[in-house]
């Protein structure tokens, strides 16, 4: 720790790398403190899901639930009111709104910071981490390089990952008829709004992206292909807190394996019905332990649980708001959205329209589908073994960051939150908190459970920033 005073960096202003700066800067760790916030683009405070200005991007989970600091809960519910009392907590407002209300709690914390702590934001794409003098050095793409004593990944999620096909069909990626990332701002500007659509996914990004084509003007039918062909499924009008059965994990727990979850599931689900509810009880009583249950399963267990499994748990854990999800019925009933299960077999583009050939789950022969784009709304790529991310790879390559082995995310000290290198030791001075978390938490991807994450986080750079120097410790004995 330089005496001069203790710099700290986060790089990524999503949720997060917002709500730890938030954090910090009302209770800083150590004086002079000094903390930079460092993201690619100039949009602070609002990271891809909440940058969008489209009205019917909504948050999917209720206002009441998502507030940012430990002890103010409804501080969003409060902050939504203001700007329209209608708002109550059931409510699932616009995602906008929530980047505002992250916008005004990092410019209050930095104004209103104490004395000897500063905050500085820079826009800017880190590329490489490297130590330097017991913290890291920022390497930034313009050439610019930034020394902190501890930095925190607050990375979020990224581009969706293309759909697997055949090398000699990968050509099509660079066509200006496939959209890769669907949230970038021009993503949708050259879908004609008279020409079908292909949408490979049918989780949430599917669902806003038909939102967004239909405000657009686009009139033709929409597909939507994925391997299941599973639709998300919305949450209950009224919105009621679950009835905690302590029972079903212990039950779950005593035998942890993949078909045994689900044979407790379908159980609790079939008594909760008996009962007048339904299956959002179960899941909702399991939101809490269901870090208990991820750890408790072997490897081959976790592997059988993605293989078979996840879908189903994903479309019924991750729900869309009400009328979002009459909305989406309407769609089909009308004809506008048809859904189909299977997979991508291969693209022939023509000047006019792409060719995409495909196979329908159960069937034995290929069919081909007429269409003028084909938007990925696979939803983001987890898997950091395979990022394009010049960053990632980077900390891939120096040896900062280890892959979990299933794909899900990074490995990560859960106690310290230090990233853990090439050899499994987790760094004291490279941290980490969002969605890569995964592969140890499972539930970490969703604001409620991040909130936590970012709060264990910034205590323990209390903690440890708190701490004497070594040789000041020495002096003092």
């Amino acid at each position: 720790m330089n005496r001069a005073g203790t710099t700290i960096a986060i790089i990524g202003a999503g949720f997060c790398g917002t709500a730890l700066a938030v954090q910090l800067l009302r209770r800083p760790p150590v004086l002079p403190l000094q903390l930079v916030l460092v993201n690619r683009s100039g949009l602070m405070a609002r990271g891809v899901a909440y940058g969008t200005r489209v009205e019917n991007h909504v948050l999917n989970v209720p206002a009441a639930r998502m507030g940012v600091l430990p002890g103010e809960e409804s501080g969003f519910l409060e902050f939504a009111q203001r700007h329209d009392p209608r708002v109550t907590g059931g409510s699932f407002v616009p995602r906008r709104l929530y980047g505002d209300y992250l916008e005004t709690l990092l410019t209050e914390a930095a104004v209103n910071a104490p004395a000897g702590c500063h905050f500085r934001a820079v826009v800017g794409e880190v590329e490489r981490i490297m130590p330097a003098g017991g913290g890291g050095e920022l390497w930034l793409a313009n050439g610019d390089r930034l020394r902190a004593d501890q930095v925190v990944l607050a990375l979020g999620h990224y581009s969706p990952a293309d759909p697997p096909v055949p090398d000699a069909q990968r050509g099509f990626y660079s066509s200006p008829r496939y959209v890769r990332d669907p949230w970038r701002p021009d993503a949708l500007w050259g879908v004609k709004p008279d020409q079908p659509v292909l949408l490979v996914g049918s989780g949430l990004t599917m669902l806003d992206i038909v939102l967004d084509l239909r405000a657009r003007g686009h009139q033709a039918p929409i597909h939507a292909l994925s391997r299941r062909g599973l639709l998300p499924l919305a949450h209950r009008e009224l919105e009621l807190p679950p009835v905690y059965d302590e029972a079903l994990p212990r039950h779950m727990l005593a035998r942890p394996g993949a078909r045994h979850y689900l044979h407790c599931l379908r159980a609790a689900v079939a008594d909760a019905a008996a009962q007048g509810g339904d299956w959002r009880d179960v899941v909702g009583a399991l939101r809490a332990p269901t870090r208990d249950l991820w750890r408790a399963l072997p490897a081959a267990e976790r592997r059988r649980f993605l293989r078979h499994l996840r879908p189903y748990w994903e479309v019924h854990r991750h729900r869309c708001a009400p009328p979002l999800g009459r909305r989406l019925e309407a769609e089909r009933a009308a004809g506008g959205l048809q859904l189909l299960a299977g997979r991508i077999l291969g693209f022939d583009e023509r000047p006019d329209r792409v060719v995409v050939e495909l196979r329908r789950r159960g069937a034995a022969a290929p069919e081909r589908l007429e269409v003028g784009a084909v938007v990925n709304c696979s939803g983001p790529e987890a898997d950091t073994r395979r990022s394009r991310e010049p960053l990632l790879a980077a900390l891939r390559s120096d040896g900062l960051a280890l892959p979990d082995e299933l794909g899900l995310g990074l490995e990560i000290d859960l106690e310290s939150y230090g990233l853990r290198d090439r050899q499994g030791v987790a760094s004291s001075w490279l941290r980490y908190v969002g969605p890569f978390l995964r592969a140890q938490d499972w539930e970490a991807t969703a604001v409620p459970e991040l909130r936590q994450h970012v709060t264990r986080l910034a205590g323990r750079l209390r903690g440890d920033l708190a701490q004497p120097e070594p040789q000041r410790l020495r002096y003092l004995l």
